[in-house]
């Protein structure tokens, strides 16, 4: 029988509410690969979510973290690291939240305490996880970190507002974390731009449904699942990936190198 491609590892997944979530498909697969895991997010999400049905199917534990509060990131690694028995071998971080997004700001206008927020939760939180493992020691020589990120950290997309800031941020940490992890410990740490996705989070948007047929019509290949994000998670987690690190990865379908598509053309023309 082969051995399953995180067969071994051990890990920290954020960011999991229910099963629409992007990490809930993550964890899901890396489990079925079989990686050993701890699942955490805030004690709101743990009470409104599904947390606990996710942790019962995975066998994993559970450790109430708001990633915003230095204290609580320290404790989660030291906690993760006794849970698993030994040093942290892949971290997804997968937290992202704007309450400008959610109270429909127009971009002019945001509230700059709600833009600070979005900063600290959505940018600043993967930082803060990275320098405790970090100062802790429990990250394993050789692991692999990820984010997940949106192409509005490169191009303009009006709707997604000071989130934009936030994923320009996230993918600047993950260069500048990424030489010092790969200098001293042999850690690769990559974000991965996602399509639009079904989630709870992305309901939270307005116009997201229209914007999604409209990428969806402008992809070669349509817009990527979440299932597809899980495989190649996994493969970037495993050990098949141990020369690639500092990038942003483009899980989109093509969407980022398309700059137009017949049936959106077709579509345009129609409504003329």
């Amino acid at each position: 029988m082969s051995q399953k491609l995180l067969e071994g590892k051990k890990g920290i997944i954020t960011g999991v509410l229910n099963n629409a979530s992007l990490a809930w498909k993550i964890a899901e697969k890396c489990h079925r690969e079989g990686a050993e895991f701890v699942l955490t997010n805030t004690d709101y999400a743990l009470r409104k979510g599904q947390i606990k049905d996710l942790a019962s199917k995975t066998g994993s534990e559970i450790i109430i973290a708001d990633l915003g509060d230095s204290k609580d990131v320290k404790n989660l690694f030291q906690k993760s690291a006794e849970v698993l028995g030994g040093k942290i071998d892949f971290l997804l971080h997968s937290a992202a939240m704007s309450y400008n997004v959610k109270e429909g700001l127009p971009y002019p206008e945001l509230n700059y305490d709600y833009f600070l927020k979005t900063i600290e939760i959505s940018a600043l939180s993967l930082h803060k996880m990275i320098s405790a493992g970090w100062k802790l020691d429990v990250l394993a020589e050789g692991g692999s970190i990820l984010t997940i990120s949106y192409i509005a950290a490169q191009r303009a997309f009006p709707f997604y507002s000071d989130m934009a800031e936030a994923k320009a941020i996230l993918e600047s940490i993950v260069r500048s974390f990424g030489y010092c992890l790969g200098k001293e410990k042999k850690i690769r740490i990559n974000a991965v731009s996602q399509s639009p996705t079904k989630t709870t989070a992305a309901g939270g948007i307005k116009g997201f449904q229209d914007f999604y047929e409209y990428a969806q019509a402008l992809s070669p290949l349509g817009n990527a699942s979440a299932e597809s994000l899980a495989d190649l998670c996994a493969v970037l987690f495993s050990d098949l990936t141990s020369g690639l690190t500092m990038q942003t990865i483009y899980n989109d379908g093509g969407f980022s190198a398309t700059g137009a598509s017949e049936e959106v053309i077709k579509k345009f023309i129609q409504e003329k």
